[in-house]
């Protein structure tokens, strides 16, 4: 018998045995745990730092230290029981079955989301098939924990500078439980959303909606900051800002790129897209800033900038990139209105002391994309990635208008989701534990916090012994010395 031909494929290629099963892509893995670990860096060290520096001084370590508490905590809590929970097997219509992601017969199978088979109307022929990624479970696991530990994240820029921590401490898990993963599930996991049509790429509703609403309902029950910080709040330092608002940027590649769970042409046509977005958001955020406040605002940039990255991340891979310049016309504006204008007039939002506008620039962006989605998704790109064939825009006529109508039901779902369960959290947690700081801290800020400050201002790490009162008036209203011009435009609103 004649020996078989040699393998054509290079040995590094080839799969079958051990490590390297016949299902796996290199590539596509390869790409999944860096976009994971793109997404990652935004949040450690991107809004560590960028929460850090755009609050005032006294309150740098606080804010940092929020975001890097609640990455940490969420990652155990999605292990443990959160990830079955927004993408296992079905428990209800808008909830997975909660369980642990810790066992090597479960993290090193093929990826599997086992309720995202999709059936056309007779509940019997399947319109398209189960999600079946080219890599390992556990390469999905973590691509998907860093985004549920962004939400959190960015649900706490609406508290910051007064929430007690141990609250936040508790807030995080018990919200991530409640909140977050009936999202997840319902819109990307297989639930009721998800199948009914809802488009939402990478996160539009699942997180910047959500965490939007969730951080102006926590904002209203935790209360507002005293009267000098709400009045004065200037970046202790902008320049960082910049390095936090750069790290965001560069690592949505990973955060929308990431989203078709391939190394594949949709994947690179949400990259380019959240590019294009998210530079024509600031720099209509910035013209507006110009035209009203006569000062091209650096946190005003960054506010654009993050108002176009969000507005994109539910259409990234489903629209063209002329259809991305629109959007990021209206992501540049419409937060900036209600951000600069409407807020100031509207007594419920002026009331309520969001600490950083997560509202307008996660909520009024996100829900602002969703339904821009609806309008311009494109049908071949629909084609590459939804579950429901034949998916359009409303500019696309068919089903299009339809598909506004969904977008309009599902935000409004996560809506109201999370100001009822949000508000049951905070509700909970302040028969346990006051949600704000007591008003001696309010007043010092990190040093009473946490015993730590982010500069030392007296000698080379060595505080000086001045007494008490006067240390006191300086921390409450430190930021202020030896600056000549009061702030104005968007880093007033901050």
């Amino acid at each position: 018998m004649a020996a078989s031909p040699p393998n054509p494929v290079p040995v590094a290629y080839q799969g079958g045995a051990g490590a390297v099963p016949v299902w796996l892509n290199k590539g596509d893995n390869a790409w999944q745990m860096v976009a994971a670990t793109l997404v990652g860096l935004q949040s450690v060290p991107g809004l560590v730092i960028l929460y850090g520096s755009i609050v005032k001084k006294k309150w740098a370590v606080n804010s940092a230290f929020m975001a890097l508490y609640a990455f940490a905590a969420v990652v155990i809590c999605w292990v443990s029981w959160a990830y079955k929970m927004s993408f296992g097997d079905k428990l209800l219509p808008f909830w997975g079955k909660a369980g642990p992601a810790l066992g090597q017969k479960f993290l090193i199978n093929q990826a599997a989301l086992p309720a995202s088979t999709h059936y056309f109307s007779d509940h019997k022929t399947v319109e398209t098939p189960e999600a079946t990624p080219w890599y390992p479970m556990a390469t999905m696991v973590w691509f998907q924990c860093v985004f549920a530990a962004i939400t959190l994240i960015l649900l706490a820029g609406s508290v910051l500078g007064r929430m007690n921590f141990k609250a936040w401490m508790m807030f995080v898990p018990l919200w991530l439980t409640f909140s977050y993963t009936v999202g997840a599930f319902s819109l990307w996991g297989g639930g009721f959303l998800f199948h009914w049509g809802v488009m939402d790429y990478s996160g539009g509703y699942v997180i910047h909606l959500s965490s939007g609403i969730a951080g102006f309902t926590t904002a209203y029950w935790v209360g507002p900051r005293v009267k000098k910080d709400r009045e004065r709040f200037p970046p202790n330092n902008v320049l960082l800002v910049l390095a936090g608002a750069g790290l965001l940027w560069m690592g949505w590649a990973g955060f929308n790129g990431g989203d078709p769970y391939a190394a594949n042409t949709d994947s690179s046509m949400a990259v380019l897209n959240t590019n294009i977005c998210a530079a024509t958001s600031l720099l209509v955020w910035t013209w507006l800033d110009v035209i009203f406040f006569e000062k091209p605002s650096v946190i005003g940039a960054v506010q654009g900038m993050i108002t176009g990255l969000v507005c994109i991340t539910p259409a990234a891979g489903l629209v063209q990139g002329w259809a991305a310049i629109v959007m990021g016309v209206m992501s540049g504006s419409v937060p900036w209105f209600t951000m600069m204008i409407v807020d100031k007039r509207w007594k419920l939002l002026s009331a309520v002391d969001d600490t950083l506008g997560v509202f307008h620039t996660h909520a009024v962006a996100g829900f602002l994309g969703g339904v821009l989605t609806g309008l311009f998704a494109e049908p071949e790109l629909c084609a590459l990635f939804l579950p429901v064939t034949n998916s359009r825009g409303g500019v696309y006529g068919g089903s299009g208008g339809m598909q506004i109508l969904k977008q309009i039901v599902g935000a409004l779902f996560i809506i109201g989701w999370n100001i009822v369960a949000t508000s049951i959290i905070c509700l909970v947690l302040r028969c346990i534990v006051p949600l704000r700081m007591p008003e001696e801290q309010l007043l010092i800020g990190d040093d009473a916090v946490h015993g730590e400050e982010a500069y030392a201002l007296w000698g080379d790490g060595e505080k000086e012994q001045l007494h008490n009162v006067t240390k006191h008036e300086l921390y409450s209203d430190d930021t202020s010395h030896g600056q000549k011009y009061p702030s104005s435009g968007a880093t007033q609103g901050v």
